[in-house]
């Protein structure tokens, strides 16, 4: 089973619009069609996960490009601020076999130190690391492959 995390794209400044409206800058979307290019030729997904918040919704859109028949689920446990435990449970119950995610930090974050038992580790904006466990649970996933932009 394969797990793709990504970090959106970099986004406008959070005082020009509430923090859920914060659009992509036009280096995000630059970063996250990269992000897209990379993961086109990697993975193989059966469903995209997106947090509800804007950032997200249009990194994914990039990805959504390269993989058009690939359904979109929107998640609510994978906001900035949400628990990356409540994440890897909700994310244990889908009956997918290579499923990507895209979310925002520090979740993400996070969700990768849980699933590798690893230290937490930053993400670059619109890096996409891939992992392969068994089952998505607590300290059972090996990262494989990594991609950070150049934009």
């Amino acid at each position: 089973m394969h797990l793709t995390l990504v970090r959106h794209g970099e986004a406008s400044h959070p005082f020009q619009v509430s923090d859920h409206q914060r659009p992509l800058t036009e280096r995000g979307h630059l970063q996250a069609e990269q992000t897209a290019q990379f993961l086109k030729n990697t993975v193989k997904p059966e469903v995209f996960v997106v947090s509800p918040l804007l950032r997200a919704q249009q990194t994914s859109s990039h990805l959504q490009q390269q993989f058009k028949d690939v359904p979109v689920v929107v998640c609510n446990t994978i906001k900035p601020d949400d628990d990356a435990k409540v994440a890897v449970e909700w994310l244990s119950q889908l009956p997918y076999e290579s499923i990507v995610v895209v979310c925002h930090m520090n979740v993400v974050a996070h969700l990768s130190s849980l699933l590798t038992g690893e230290s937490f580790y930053s993400y670059a904006l619109a890096e996409a690391r891939i992992f392969e466990q068994a089952v998505i649970a607590e300290g059972l996933s090996t990262q494989i492959k990594s991609f950070i932009p150049t934009v």
